[in-house]
């Protein structure tokens, strides 16, 4: 059996097999990656088609198609699948957005089962959640190989900055770790900028500074300066062992998403302090954040204090929140801290005149900028 055999059959991919004059030939292989986490949707797509290059070195057989492409029909994918290869090398053809399109899918979904009868190798690949009673997902479910990738959270996010930190060869104070996710969110694409950058800092650290650091530091900006600066700092202090990524690295390295910012605001809020709090909105606005932005992170802020307050009321147990809740146990925290301030009734009111400025901006009765600024001054 050839590798690109033996690794589909490790990951359950094969759907048919059959034997040809003594041969073990793989038949039809329809395989379906879909989900909202693109990033380890696209990794698994890149994962198949580097075991088949390592297989089909001309590459020639490795077709892409778009059905959001002009021109594009459903002839295309017939065609790709219908004609043998020149080359007698079985094809990988891996199709993009067909679930963007009702007519295509329901085109495709009456030649598929003419597709588990060829010998080629089709991938579909959606980076978007599909509803459970498609029926095309229904059919795929039973026929092919699906993996959904889903959006990680909680401690499935944790574990897996833990694994891409581990891959790196390198350590992330567990404190820093939870710095770094209320920075960056869920996006894993934005994670793993900012893990690759942290793990180049600290094995620089150890005074072997690469090429590109020593150009910079020539160049002298003051964000190089004070890498450069952090950076021999810890090499003075006998750190430079230590290969542990702290709180201090993220917050010199990483930007903070808005919502951090957006916690702010919210402390001021809660502690009725309304000019930090209009000063804070300011400072957005300023830096170009559009309003409606602005007031849909003040809404998700204050839903979160209503989930956890209510949650809290009904006497359950601290460690049971996030799981019951299905937020992120750092969010949790910082929720649970600031809920105390207010009482369930005002969090209700709030959340409420949140959805009544929403419509009022929606509806042009009031600009955007005036109606935050109103919303702040009543709260």
């Amino acid at each position: 059996m050839t590798i690109f055999g033996q690794f589909f059959l490790e990951f359950g991919i094969i759907k048919t097999t059959i034997y040809r004059d003594n041969k073990l030939s793989i038949k039809t292989m329809v395989i379906f990656l879909y989900g909202q986490d693109s990033y380890r949707s696209r990794q698994k797509l890149n994962e198949i088609i580097e075991e088949y290059k390592k297989t089909h070195k001309s590459g020639l057989n490795l077709k892409f198609l778009d059905v959001e492409e002009v021109g594009f029909s459903i002839d295309n994918l017939t065609d790709e699948t219908r004609q043998s290869s020149i080359f007698k090398e079985k094809k990988l053809v891996v199709v993009k957005n067909l679930f963007n399109d009702a007519d295509l899918k329901e085109k495709f979904l009456k030649i598929v089962k003419e597709m588990l009868d060829s010998e080629e190798i089709v991938v579909l690949y959606e980076e978007q959640k599909i509803k459970k009673s498609d029926s095309l997902l229904k059919f795929l479910k039973k026929s092919a190989k699906v993996q959904e990738f889903e959006s990680l959270s909680g401690v499935k996010l944790s574990n897996w900055v833990k694994k891409e930190i581990e891959s790196r060869n390198i350590k992330i104070d567990p404190i820093a770790q939870d710095l770094l996710l209320d920075y960056v969110g869920e996006d894993l694409w934005w994670l793993s900028n900012e893990l690759q950058k942290l793990s180049n800092f600290k094995k620089n650290s150890d005074g072997k500074v690469s090429t590109k650091s020593r150009i910079l530091d020539k160049v002298g900006t003051i964000e190089d300066t004070r890498l450069r600066f952090h950076r021999e700092s810890s090499i003075g202090s006998g750190q430079s062992r230590d290969k542990t990524i702290t709180i201090a690295d993220v917050k010199l390295l990483v930007k903070p998403k808005i919502e951090t910012d957006i916690f702010k605001t919210i402390d001021a809020i809660a502690q009725k302090n309304k000019k930090q709090a209009l000063n804070l909105l300011y400072k957005h606005l300023e830096d170009g954040d559009a309003p409606l932005y602005l007031l849909s992170m003040i809404g998700y802020q204050f839903r979160n204090l209503l989930i956890v307050k209510d949650l809290a009321e009904r006497n359950t147990p601290y460690n049971l929140i996030a799981k019951k809740s299905g937020l992120h146990p750092f969010v949790v925290r910082k929720a649970y801290d600031q809920m105390r301030q207010f009482s369930l009734q005002e969090l209700k009111k709030i959340y409420q005149r949140i959805f009544e400025v929403d419509l009022n901006i929606k509806t042009g009765r009031i600009e955007p900028e005036i109606a935050l600024e109103m919303l702040i001054m009543k709260l």
